[in-house]
């Protein structure tokens, strides 16, 4: 081999040896930006975790209200419903004992119509 084409090939080595020394920092340096990427990554889903347990719990306590409202509400009607039943028990009651085939009329009228609307769910 001539001493030009000896020059050549330590010089080509070298740049070789060089892209080496490059590709091993860049592996290195890409192992450490997924590292980081993951971390990011990790603390981000954390963040989102906590976020939607955040939301959760709010759901939860304004299902809880309103249930609690719903119950007051239920109660209402119900000591309304019972108030009425008790003032006008016995004028339905004089009403059924005069009229009665009336009145079995018309309670199987409403027992039917009920039980269309069930029937039809």
């Amino acid at each position: 081999m001539t001493t030009k084409k000896k020059q050549v090939a330590g010089n080509i080595e070298a740049r070789l040896a060089a892209l080496r020394a490059d590709f091993e920092t860049l592996q290195t340096d890409m192992k450490g930006l997924y590292g980081d990427v993951s971390e990011v990554a990790s603390e981000r889903a954390a963040l989102a975790m906590r976020s939607a347990e955040d939301i959760a719990d709010r759901a939860v306590a304004l299902a809880e209200e309103a249930a609690k409202e719903a119950k007051v509400a239920a109660l209402e009607y119900k000591d309304e419903a019972q108030e009425w039943a008790d003032e006008n028990a016995e004028e339905l009651r004089t009403h059924v004992r005069a009229q009665p085939i009336q009145s079995l009329l018309i309670a199987g009228g409403i027992g039917a119509f009920l039980g269309a609307i069930f029937l039809r769910r």
